[in-house]
C-alpha cells in the first residue's frame, strides 16, 4: 500500500487536477480501513445499492466518500417531499444517502471539501445508472451539530429540513438506542426531484 505524502509547500494539490472516481474491487480493503481508521464511526460495509468513492490528485488519494441507501424513514425528509407512508417505499431507492465523508489526514487544504464534493455529485447520477439501473433524485446526509456546523453542505447548496430523532447507521444496521439528534440537508440531483418522488409509482423511472 502506498504510502500518504505529507503536505508541503511543493505538494498541495491543485483543485483543477482533483479526480474523483469509484474504488475499484482491487481497492475496497484499503478503502475500508482508511474509513476504520480515520472516521468517527469508522467504517460501513457495502450493502445494497452503495458506491464508494475516492479522490486522487496524481497517485495520491485525498478523501473518501460513500453514498448508500436513504434512511428508511426520516420524518424531517418525508415531510419535505411531502410523502405519504404508502408512496414511500417505492421511491426510497431514488434517493442515496452521503453516509460518509472523510478528508484524509495531510490533506486538510481550504476547499478541498467542497470540490471534491462538487465533482461526486457531477458524476454519480451516471454512475448509478450505470451500476444498479435507475437514477437518482436526491442526496440526504446527516451532521452531528455536535461535532459538526455542516458548513460543507450548505456551501455546497445543500438544505437543512429537520433533525432526525438521533438514530444511526452502524456495521450491523441502525442502532437501536436514540442517540442526539442529527441535521439532516439534502441536495436536489435533478430539478425535478421534489416532484419526481411524490407520485405513488410501482415501478421508479429507469432513466
Amino acid at each position: 500500500m502506498q504510502a500518504l505524502v505529507r503536505v508541503t509547500a511543493g505538494n498541495v494539490p491543485m483543485l483543477k487536477e482533483i479526480v474523483v472516481r469509484p474504488v475499484e474491487g482491487a481497492e475496497e480493503a484499503r478503502f475500508a480501513q482508511l474509513m476504520q481508521e480515520h472516521h468517527y464511526l469508522g467504517a460501513l460495509p457495502k450493502i445494497g445499492e452503495t458506491l464508494w468513492y475516492v479522490a486522487t490528485w496524481g497517485e495520491q488519494w485525498l478523501a473518501l466518500l460513500s453514498f448508500s441507501a436513504a434512511a428508511w424513514k426520516c420524518t424531517a425528509r418525508d415531510a419535505w417531499i411531502g410523502w405519504a407512508q404508502r408512496h414511500q417505499f417505492d421511491r426510497l431507492k431514488l434517493i442515496t444517502n452521503n453516509s460518509r465523508f472523510l478528508i484524509l489526514p495531510d490533506w486538510h487544504r481550504p476547499n478541498l471539501a467542497s470540490r471534491t464534493l462538487s465533482l461526486c455529485l457531477g458524476r454519480i447520477g451516471a454512475d448509478w445508472v450505470q451500476r444498479f439501473g435507475h437514477r437518482l433524485l436526491l442526496g440526504e446526509t446527516f451532521v452531528d451539530p455536535q461535532r459538526f456546523r455542516g458548513t460543507l453542505y450548505q456551501a455546497s447548496n445543500w438544505t437543512y429540513v429537520g433533525d432526525s430523532r438521533g438514530f444511526r447507521r452502524t456495521r450491523e444496521g441502525y442502532s437501536d438506542t436514540a442517540l442526539a439528534p442529527k441535521k439532516l440537508f439534502v441536495r436536489a440531483l435533478k430539478p425535478d426531484a421534489r416532484e419526481g418522488l411524490r407520485p405513488p409509482c410501482s415501478t421508479p423511472p429507469t432513466a
